[in-house]
């Protein structure tokens, strides 16, 4: 008894020297704080920018159908000595919304062999006028889709940067659990690696003192042995995880590498949940509409929904007109009037239709694939959050179950211990509860991390792209 008192006190020691110095020589990096690196720094959050910038920029250009222009045709025409035409054709246009298009117009022609219907004053001809279209293209047309479907991709570029933001945020937080498991798997593997060198040495002064049997060392060597391997390689484990966490920070376009005396720490779930946004969160059936995945798609069939108004459109006869009032004094108004003009009209129709009719098919098609995509994702979401909410629950209980399981193997182990030191046990029970102890601690952690994981997934699921400062 005396001897397994010295050894438990020696270990209990041990272990408290060598916590006061990883408290001294290990920096940590919490979960906050890695999150908060990647949002501010890694590169695909600057390209989830990039993606509502594009769509920014497509309004911009649907928008340039409607910024007002300024023509000006100048052709002219002179062999040897003759003068055949010189005209001069200047045009300022300012385009509206229901396809009707205001024009001011300035011609000055001559010429000797000028067309008689291009004849102008001397100080040429103004006209003020006014175009559009009373079927086909009045109350949409090209340049009204093209703006309201850049519109709609604007808010579809905005979940769709969304998406990207919610996504990486998932992987990184990926990443951080397993440097995070990992790290606490070689911990794990560290303490018993400690362990086994005590009873070791136990061992060795118990047989040179004739208590126990010289088997017992190759006993005791084969478990350190046994140990050590194990902890190099959950070492090689953690090093690999710490590497891949890696990947997500990024410091001033600088990829940032994690160094080994940093390590991970062990967020609550509470905590977690706070920093995600997901406390509070019991309404499944409330939060779909706000999905991104789901905007995206409503953005999607809102488009289309105006190309289809469009090829609806498209079926009726095309009748364009224009008016023009002329005068030759540009600054008296009232020589605008009706009794000098110039107008025109044009009609056409296509007599089949095929074309139309086809181009009308296939949006139609477009719209209700799109429709059935949305109905499959909005039923895919809600049952997937309703799983992860259950896998949340079970691994809560899994997690209380296994601390006790955990605590009944160390009572297991320190009874064995005892029962050894007095004669009454052998190392070969020792080692098998001890391995029994092992394997109930990497599953603790295993679950742990598992709910952690699956934490991460509902913000996943949920489509989330903001995390919470504390």
């Amino acid at each position: 008894m005396t001897i397994c008192r010295q050894i438990l006190c020696c270990i209990m020691a041990f272990a408290f020297a060598n916590l006061v110095t990883a408290q001294e020589s290990f920096e940590v990096l919490t979960f906050e704080e890695y999150l908060g690196y990647v949002k501010e720094h890694h590169p695909l959050m600057k390209q989830a920018n990039l993606t509502l910038s594009i769509g920014e920029a497509n309004l911009l250009r649907a928008r340039g159908g409607f910024d007002p222009k300024i023509e000006v045709d100048y052709d002219r025409k002179k062999f040897k000595t003759t003068e055949y035409y010189d005209r001069l054709n200047a045009t300022f246009k300012i385009p509206t919304w229901y396809g009707i298009e205001f024009k001011g117009n300035f011609e000055e022609n001559s010429g000797q062999f000028l067309d008689p219907s291009f004849t102008v004053p001397e100080d040429g001809l103004y006209s003020a006028g006014v175009s559009f279209s009373l079927a086909q293209g009045f109350l949409i047309n090209e340049r009204m889709a093209a703006l309201k479907q850049a519109r709609f991709f604007e808010q579809q570029s905005q979940a769709d940067r969304d998406l990207l933001v919610n996504n990486l945020l998932f992987e990184a937080s990926q990443a951080y659990f397993e440097w995070l498991q990992a790290t606490q798997e070689q911990q794990i593997y560290l303490n018993f690696l400690e362990n086994a060198e005590f009873r070791l040495n136990a061992v060795v002064r118990s047989v040179e003192e004739g208590a126990i049997a010289a088997i017992d060392i190759t006993e005791a060597r084969i478990t350190l042995q046994s140990r050590k391997l194990d902890l190099e390689a959950a070492t090689l484990k953690r090093r690999k995880a710490e590497l891949n966490a890696s990947n997500y920070l990024w410091l001033n376009d600088i990829p940032l590498t994690i160094e080994e005396n940093v390590i991970p720490v062990l967020p609550s779930v509470d905590l977690l949940q706070t920093i995600l946004i997901l406390d509070g969160i019991t309404n499944v059936e409330g939060l779909s509409p706000n999905h991104p995945k789901l905007q995206s798609l409503q953005a999607k069939i809102d488009g289309l929904l105006v190309e289809q108004r469009l090829k609806k459109n498209k079926l009726l006869p095309k009748i364009d007109l224009q008016y023009n009032f002329l005068s030759q004094d540009y600054d008296q108004f009232n020589s605008f009037n009706t009794t000098n003009y110039k107008a025109f009209v044009n009609v056409s129709f296509p007599i089949f239709l095929r074309k139309e009719r086809g181009d009308l098919q296939l949006t139609n098609y477009k719209i209700d694939d799109a429709q059935f995509d949305q109905k499959a994702v909005i039923l895919s979401l809600a049952n997937k959050i309703r799983a992860t909410n259950a896998e949340i629950a079970s691994l809560n209980t899994q997690n209380q179950l296994i601390i006790d399981i955990v605590s009944d193997h160390e009572t297991l182990v320190a009874a064995e211990e005892r029962k050894f030191f007095v004669g009454e046990s052998s190392l070969f029970l020792i080692n098998t509860r001890e391995q029994k102890l092992i394997d109930a601690q990497l599953k603790e952690n295993e679950l742990l991390i598992k709910q952690l994981n699956a934490t991460a997934l509902l913000y996943n699921i949920l489509g989330k792209s903001e995390i919470r400062s504390n």
